[in-house]
């Protein structure tokens, strides 16, 4: 029985939960998985991401700042299996068909403080690059085309998206507006019109 170690402290959501299956992934037998992070959040993803995937789990505060969260993990072994089979089947949509479209109208995610917006941001383009199913289009207008620029934060994961498939397309006319036209360093410059088209299209919109 191993144990791997996971180093999630200062770790913002979803950080915790994507370092977390990562190990998993690497698991070559059967061992506990344990985690350390900062906050009581991460503590209930990882809980909640544990008890989805049926694998045994405690949590424990060390300190004001510091939980450790354990997870028994089974390679390939009977209970991990049982777990599942004794958990009611729930028919899950083919998400693969689906025309998912993301649109992303700002470089801030929510109301409130202006940095933990862009934080908030920036976090929710990294977790769709850890998705199982990606989405088909991203749209960015608005503010929302800062996040398509330099100096975007979100600059590397996006161009890992479009590398995958994914059409990341912004507004020319906000582009042209905030004068970041030369500025754009990821994806097509669109309009309204196709803007309006893709939406109307898609079986499923997301909107931060």
């Amino acid at each position: 029985m191993g144990k791997i170690i996971v180093d999630a402290m200062g770790d913002a959501c979803p950080l915790p939960v994507v370092k977390t299956k990562n190990a998993i992934k690497e698991m070559t037998e059967s061992g506990t998985v344990e985690i350390h992070v900062d906050n009581e959040i991460a503590v209930q993803n990882l809980t909640k991401m544990a008890n989805v995937k049926g694998y045994p789990v405690q949590s424990e505060k060390l300190s004001e700042q510091e939980y450790k969260v354990c997870m028994q993990i089974a390679v390939n072994g009977e209970a991990v299996e049982k777990v599942e089979e004794e958990q009611p089947t729930v028919c899950i949509p083919d998400a693969r068909k689906k025309n998912k479209v993301i649109v992303i109208s700002s470089n801030q995610m929510g109301g409130g403080s202006e940095e933990l917006g862009k934080t908030l941001m920036k976090a929710f383009i990294y977790a769709v690059t850890q998705q199982d199913e990606l989405p088909k289009t991203m749209l960015f207008y608005n503010s929302g085309v800062y996040m398509t620029c330099e100096d975007s934060p979100a600059i590397e994961d996006l161009k890992s998206l479009e590398a995958q498939g994914v059409e990341i397309m912004s507004c020319g006319t906000c582009l042209n507006y905030y004068g970041l036209s030369e500025q754009l360093q990821v994806g097509t410059v669109t309009n309204m019109y196709v803007i309006v088209e893709t939406m109307e299209q898609a079986d499923l919109l997301i909107k931060p």
